[in-house]
């Protein structure tokens, strides 16, 4: 028997997806025909606090942010789902059946397939290698949290900046564009304290600044600070 030609949109679910592209063609095919294709812009809220979850989404291109928001003002990033990824929230509300504890905005274009509830449970239920990655998604994002949880408890916020700004700038490319207040949101501190920060970085030769962008200049010495 020839191989399965799959269908354009399971085609690129397997193509996203690495730990999906194992799913026996059938289940692709379930996804994609059962699943709604979305196309969203960029700051698009696509699910908040004390509303339903109508869906698994699987993330074909974009990232969305998943942030804790407080009555206050401030917000905590939890984490952030990038193509290829799924959102362990929304898994977990599904499963538990349970209204969402937080909110995901578009943090650039989203595409995304959102797999509806009974489709979702109708594959957990029947499909081991779709639990295999089900189960795999919540170890990942659960040791996301503790690390999260961990920095915030025990480390300063100068360390957890130090290391925030290692991983926006990738190996090779020094400069970083972003603002002072998403940094402050992925900290879950407040923009002020972040810039003075910044400027304490940029006073010992470490960053320059610039109008949304961070030039990092001596990236051992953020590492250093960082590791504490």
């Amino acid at each position: 028997m020839g191989h399965l030609i799959l269908s354009p949109l399971a085609a690129r679910v397997s193509a996203v997806f690495g730990e999906l592209r194992d799913l026996p063609p059938a289940t692709l095919e379930r996804l994609a025909s059962h699943g709604v294709y979305r196309k969203v812009p960029a700051g698009t809220v696509m699910f908040g606090r004390q509303t339903p979850c109508l869906g698994f989404p699987l993330l074909l291109a974009g990232s969305v942010r998943v942030v804790q928001r407080y009555a206050n003002g401030r917000e905590l990033q939890l984490y952030c789902v990038k193509a290829g990824e799924s959102c362990l929230l929304s898994g977990s509300c599904l499963l538990g059946k349970k209204d969402y504890a937080a909110t995901g905005i578009a943090e650039t274009g989203v595409e995304v397939l959102v797999v509806p509830a009974a489709e979702f449970l109708a594959l957990v239920a029947e499909d081991e290698a779709f639990r295999r990655y089900l189960f795999g998604l919540f170890a990942e994002r659960l040791a996301d949290l503790m690390n999260l949880v961990e920095a915030i408890t025990y480390r300063k916020l100068d360390q957890r900046l130090a290391a925030l700004l290692l991983v926006h700038a990738a190996p090779g490319r020094g400069s970083i564009h972003i603002t002072h207040q998403k940094l402050a949101d992925e900290l879950g501190s407040v923009r002020e304290m972040v810039t003075r920060l910044l400027r304490s970085f940029e006073d010992r030769g470490w960053v320059a600044l610039g109008r949304e962008n961070i030039v990092v200049r001596d990236r051992a010495a953020i590492s250093g600070l960082a590791q504490g």
